[in-house]
């Protein structure tokens, strides 16, 4: 397509779970519900979302640390042909602003670098700072994200032999007073139960993972609105991680197997009590990207009904993050589908066409 082609998109158009209509245009790159003067127009037929949202990867990252450019360009390049066209990117260290200057990649929010206890995290990932300099480091990382900031809420404890919280109280606290007063929203990487209830009296505005959640903490969590992205597929690699550390860490193993166990009920839970739950992946450290489609099951999975679980990745999460879905002026970003969404969530792995900017690039 040239960047002046008209692109007319019929079938059904899912604007929001019960608001569907018949076609919507896409000129100069931008949504309109009015028919264009007589113009030649590129057409696509199928069932359509906004572009999909993976509210937790990483572009830039492998299990290593920052990889080379060209490999970031292949994990957004695999995103977007899975249909996730908006990645909050939830910590790397790599620079990839140059992605927001290629039209054919996703869009990207960004909460700039991880911040880490010392040593009590990936090496090569994070910010390993001690809670003295926490608030520096999250005034810093907040001036370079897109609006978010990133902390290791949890990680395990070597002299311990199990997962323990990474912060005292009043520098979580302190830290995140000083992020919203820049305007920066925070979220944690928490997989236990230790660090939650401190975090979410802190202010914090999101939790990624969110295993720990318990009958104490989730009535926290839904009176506050702190959101949760779960990352089940890459939950799903716990009793991995457990086998591969369970002869020096056996407290550790026995934990993150429990914490396996229970994630589907921890998810539900949460739901039920009206925790804002969104989809992400967690991929790009040691997980492939591409996998929002498997996510979002994997949400319907622990109980959450299919509609619930598209707006996870779709019209929900876009209004959580601020970026518009299918509204007229909105930037082109679609996804078509053979078959309805919402009566089988698992078409989401199989886009029919995917849309950027209103250019077909998938």
């Amino acid at each position: 397509m040239s960047d002046h082609a008209v692109l007319h998109v019929k079938g059904r158009v899912l604007v929001g779970p019960e608001d569907v209509r018949d076609e919507l245009w896409v000129v100069g790159g931008r949504v309109t519900f009015e028919r264009p003067a007589a113009r030649d127009a590129v057409t696509v037929e199928g069932w359509v979302l906004p572009g999909l949202v993976d509210a937790h990867c990483h572009v830039g990252l492998d299990a290593h640390g920052a990889v080379p450019a060209e490999e970031a360009e292949k994990q957004a390049l695999t995103e977007r042909d899975a249909g996730a066209l908006l990645l909050r990117d939830a910590g790397s260290p790599s620079d990839t602003r140059w992605i927001d200057d290629r039209e054919d990649l996703p869009k990207i929010i960004r909460a700039g670098r991880h911040i880490a206890r010392t040593r009590r995290y990936i090496r090569n990932y994070a910010h390993e700072v001690e809670p003295g300099d926490l608030t520096a480091y999250v005034a810093r990382e907040a001036r370079r994200g897109d609006g978010w900031v990133k902390l290791v809420g949890d990680w395990i404890d070597r002299e311990a032999g199990d997962l323990t919280a990474c912060w005292p109280r009043g520098a979580v606290r302190e830290a995140i007073a000083e992020a919203h007063r820049l305007g920066a929203r925070v979220t944690a990487h928490c997989f236990a139960e230790d660090s939650l209830r401190d975090l979410v009296e802190a202010g914090i505005d999101c939790v990624e993972h969110a295993t720990g959640l318990t009958e104490d903490t989730i009535p926290l969590f839904a009176e506050r609105g702190v959101a949760i992205v779960p990352t089940l597929v890459n939950i799903a690699t716990f009793p991995q991680l457990a086998a591969g550390g369970e002869k020096k860490f056996p407290r550790w193993a026995a934990h993150m197997r429990r914490l396996h166990e229970r994630r589907y009920d921890t998810v539900r839970a949460a739901y039920d009590a009206g925790v804002p739950v969104y989809a992400g992946t967690d991929a790009g450290g040691s997980l492939a990207h591409g996998l929002i489609g498997g996510e979002v099951a994997e949400l319907t999975r622990a109980g959450i009904p299919a509609v619930a679980a598209l707006a996870a990745t779709t019209w929900g999460a876009r209004a959580w993050l601020g970026r518009p879905g299918l509204v007229e002026g909105a930037p082109g970003d679609l996804v078509v589908y053979e078959a309805d969404p919402r009566a089988d969530v698992r078409v989401l792995t199989a886009p029919r066409r995917v849309v950027l900017d209103g250019r077909v690039v998938g």
